[in-house]
């Protein structure tokens, strides 16, 4: 029953809102603004167990001393600190809460960006090495797109800016375009899977 109960209602709850969305009623988009308000009602839950399950990971890490276990420790300080912040002083502009935001959390947002930029820099040196006819098309096609979109590009020649446009809306755009069919239909066999009963890894286990 520990499976079953769960099962039926993940189907049950599927079909439904699977009805709601292609044949809408007015039964059924009642029944959405209920589960809509429900669901706002227990989203609260979801966050106590996500700061329940932070806490078990970290606690785990710190209490077996495992590598860089400070690390977690700091994670769980920063959490309860914010947290305490926010609900003893509240939310508003010139609270610590805002002060560690704009003084620390975007910072280090701004900081995890720049990095992002050598990362990508990196693993694109790395993948578009012309070792290939079709390496060699990407190499190219990603230089011109990189330089269209900085003011040197458009120093050099005024067709770069306009030839990484028709790149991006062409070629890229039709690839991008093929990916989200294929991942659509990926979602909607995987989704079929769970409502048939056929996925249930979901509910732990292995079938």
């Amino acid at each position: 029953m520990k499976r079953q109960i769960p099962l039926m209602i993940i189907i049950v709850l599927g079909f439904m809102f699977a009805a709601h969305t292609f044949i809408p009623h007015k039964l059924s988009n009642d029944f959405y603004e209920w589960w809509q308000d429900w669901s706002k009602a227990i989203s609260p839950f979801a966050v106590v167990l996500g700061i329940m399950s932070l806490f078990m990971v970290h606690g785990t890490k710190i209490s077996r001393k495992a590598p860089n276990w400070q690390y977690s420790l700091f994670t769980l300080v920063a959490l309860g600190f914010t947290a305490l912040s926010g609900f003893i002083w509240g939310t508003d502009e010139g609270t610590p809460f805002m002060w560690l935001f704009k003084n620390i959390q975007m910072p280090m947002g701004s900081t995890m960006f720049s990095l992002l930029a050598f990362y990508i820099a990196s693993a694109a040196y790395k993948a578009f090495r012309a070792r290939s006819p079709e390496a060699t098309v990407l190499l190219i096609a990603a230089i011109v797109v990189m330089l269209g979109q900085v003011p040197i590009g458009m120093k050099i020649s005024k067709w770069i800016p306009e030839t990484a446009q028709w790149i991006l809306n062409v070629p890229n755009l039709a690839a991008k375009r093929g990916i989200a069919l294929g991942v659509g239909l990926g979602m909607t066999a995987t989704s079929l899977k769970i409502l048939l009963g056929i996925e249930r890894t979901y509910l732990g286990g292995g079938d």
